[in-house]
């Protein structure tokens, strides 16, 4: 399942997190990327080394994991720390595939789920869509700050050159608890025709009733 989800992050917040990323240091992005990823990378990424670059990522990732729609999505058991990457003029990243696992000791994860979550205004930059290979063909994704695309880690890949301007983004990687893609949007389904039909009827014996095989398919399938 792709999906995009708009609004995470609001206007204010936006302003503040361009004013860190245009105050921060960015290093060579190709140090946290794969032996064969290197070969066609080409971007940066924000050091994290100081207090407000932390501050900055703390801010962002609240502002993600508690939204509704994407916890409804990813239902998340462990995440990476974000990364900002940065795409100037010429920059891109050819074609590739996450890493299965990623981090190390206690923070080591399987990586089920990737996320782009952009930052900057459309008409800001021309070029850096993110393009997916899927069996329906290629998807290109270019969507309005604030908004992310989140999709299975074993996508292939890729970001088209930028030709003007900048494109910044947060990026990162999900365990989730339910590691099967296809149970995944199984429970998403259910849980957007239940929570839609709260908002219509309340709640009634056909919401108890969904909410219980929801809740009853989780046990099922949860990796905890």
């Amino acid at each position: 399942m792709i999906l995009c989800i708009s609004d995470i992050l609001n206007h204010e917040q936006l302003t503040r997190v361009r004013a860190a990323l245009d105050d921060g240091h960015f290093e060579d992005g190709r140090k946290t990327a794969g032996w064969h990823a290197r070969l066609v990378k080409n971007n940066e990424q924000m050091a994290m080394a100081s207090d407000t670059a932390r501050a900055l990522r703390t801010e962002v990732e609240k502002a993600l994991t508690s939204h509704p729609l994407f916890q409804m999505a990813v239902r998340p058991a462990k995440m990476t720390p974000l990364l900002f990457s940065r795409y100037r003029d010429g920059m891109t990243y050819g074609n590739h595939v996450d890493d299965p696992v990623m981090g190390r000791g206690e923070g080591r994860l399987r990586t089920d789920i990737s996320f782009t979550l952009f930052l900057d205004d459309t008409d800001s930059y021309d070029g850096g869509e993110l393009v997916t290979d899927t069996t329906a063909g290629e998807q290109s994704y270019k969507l309005p700050a604030g908004a992310a695309v989140i999709y299975p880690s074993s996508t292939l890949h890729r970001v088209q050159p930028v030709t003007r301007g900048q494109r910044r983004v947060a990026i990162g990687w999900i365990q989730s608890t339910i590691r099967d893609p296809a149970q995944r949007e199984v429970l998403f389904d259910i849980d957007t025709a239940r929570r839609q039909l709260f908002e219509r009827e309340g709640k009634t014996a056909e919401f108890d009733l969904l909410t219980k095989s929801l809740a009853n398919l989780q046990r099922f399938w949860a990796e905890i």
